[in-house]
């Protein structure tokens, strides 16, 4: 199922951006835009349009309970600042945390609307 591997591998991706975020601040170092943030905010980004698309098709198909496309289309534009946001000491950590939160929700929520409806969703 692919819209379900790719929600996981953006729920994985959270978790890094709080571990990286922890990581620049306790190194108290700027990172190397184009050879660390750029690389690695590019494979995001593609794989946050692919899954946006996903959902997308999957909530138009299913028309999950308090889901919508919204929330998704949300979830990517926050996903696409904190990830850019997660190498740099200076961003503001409460801010950046509950961005990852409420990202987090919409991606769990999800998971747990696949797992509740039809497994043979894509």
């Amino acid at each position: 199922m692919q819209l379900m591997d790719q929600t996981k591998i953006l729920i994985q991706e959270c978790e890094a951006c709080l571990t990286r975020f922890q990581k620049m601040r306790d190194e108290d170092r700027e990172p190397d835009f184009f050879n660390e943030v750029k690389p690695h905010a590019d494979s995001i980004h593609a794989q946050l349009k692919i899954w946006q698309q996903l959902a997308q098709i999957w909530i138009s198909k299913t028309a999950p309970k308090n889901l919508y496309v919204q929330q998704i289309d949300h979830a990517a534009d926050a996903m696409e600042q904190f990830v850019v946001q997660s190498f740099y000491k200076g961003t503001s950590k409460k801010r950046f945390i509950q961005s990852i939160q409420s990202t987090m929700y919409t991606l769990h929520l999800v998971v747990r609307k696949i797992e509740e409806g039809d497994a043979h969703v894509e």
